[in-house]
């Protein structure tokens, strides 16, 4: 696989929001817009905690925290909240507000903090972790070929957005979209009717065209 340019570099927190939802992607790292909530209020608390704080050592593992990462293989760039050296081997840990997710937005950012510190360290790793604020207990994740592949589909699929110069369409969600912070610049209920009125038109069309 050839090395990527600077210019073709995705930032790590990219991957976990086209996951989430690629127009939340789109808003944020293209449009260049941004709106704080109480749960991305939560989060960025969280992640300043971890973040704080100098590199510690305990027995057999020494703690580094705030480490700037970056893959020339895959173009990938980021900050990881916590890098633990095991033997001198990486051990990645992210950290999450809330619970552990049905999808798998917060493990595709780990694995790509993973690709990332094998090729630092040249070395492979098998393991991650998760860490949640709600539990306030790590969930181990294991960095196998579907989450990397998962990972590098991602993207791909980014890219891909980045050369259509084109924002995804809005598609709504309750469950997803009434605790983004975003709701209110997407709106993503317009989306919804747009679609109907077209569907509506489509069918009316097909009726008027359809023979007798």
């Amino acid at each position: 696989m050839r090395s990527l340019s600077p210019s073709e570099d995705i930032p790590i927190s990219a991957l976990q929001h086209w996951l989430f939802c690629p127009r939340q992607y789109a808003l944020i790292h293209i449009e260049r817009v941004w709106a704080e909530n109480v749960f991305t209020a939560e989060g960025r608390v969280l992640h300043e905690r971890s973040d704080a704080g100098q590199p510690e050592s305990r027995p057999g593992i020494r703690i580094l925290r705030s480490v700037e990462i970056h893959s020339a293989r895959h173009g990938l760039h980021g900050v990881a909240d916590v890098v633990e050296l095991r033997g001198g081997r990486p051990y990645p840990v992210e950290y999450k507000r809330g619970k552990p997710k049905t999808h798998r937005a917060d493990e595709v950012q780990l694995c790509a903090q993973a690709l990332c510190l094998e090729e630092m360290f040249g070395c492979k790793i098998e393991e991650g972790a998760l860490f949640y604020g709600t539990p306030r207990r790590r969930t181990k994740v294991a960095i196998d070929a579907d989450l990397r592949d998962l990972t590098v589909a991602c993207a791909d699929e980014i890219r891909a957005c980045r050369a259509a110069q084109a924002l995804p369409e809005p598609v709504y969600d309750k469950v997803r979209c009434d605790r983004c912070s975003l709701f209110d610049l997407c709106r993503p209920r317009l989306g919804r009717r747009r679609r109907g009125v077209a569907e509506w038109l489509a069918r009316a069309l097909d009726q008027v065209e359809a023979p007798q």
